[in-house]
């Protein structure tokens, strides 16, 4: 009886440490889920400004070098899109809920119950 009180005593304080991990975890995972959403707002940004200032001054460059207008617009228009769109991957790659799950602590206490269950059956 003493060995089953021992157990669920040990297993109750590794449990709430496992939820502070966890925790800590979670915070760690939201901090970067933040930064995430930073990216895509500063890819929207980025973009928005670029469309505006490149395409005028681009268009320019390359009409006064013999392109014609619509060539120009699109190949400086693609450029702009193409920094957008890096940018975007990154932060939607970076939100997927896989990357803010706290595996860490799932795999402690994966690690927990196998050396619990090991102890029992000893």
């Amino acid at each position: 009886m003493h060995l089953v009180t021992d157990v669920v005593s040990q297993v109750g304080r590794i449990l709430r440490k496992e939820a502070a991990l966890a925790k800590a975890e979670m915070g760690e995972n939201l901090s970067r889920a933040g930064l995430a959403i930073g990216l895509l707002v500063g890819a929207v940004i980025l973009g928005l400004v670029a469309v505006g200032v490149l395409a005028g001054a681009g268009v320019a460059a390359l009409v006064s070098i013999g392109w014609a207008v619509h060539w120009a617009a699109l190949a400086v228009g693609g450029g702009v899109a193409l920094v957008a769109a890096i940018l975007a991957a990154k932060g939607l790659h970076d939100l997927k809920p896989k990357r803010l799950m706290p595996n860490r602590s799932i795999a402690n206490v994966k690690q927990d119950v196998a050396l619990m269950k090991e102890q029992i059956n000893a």
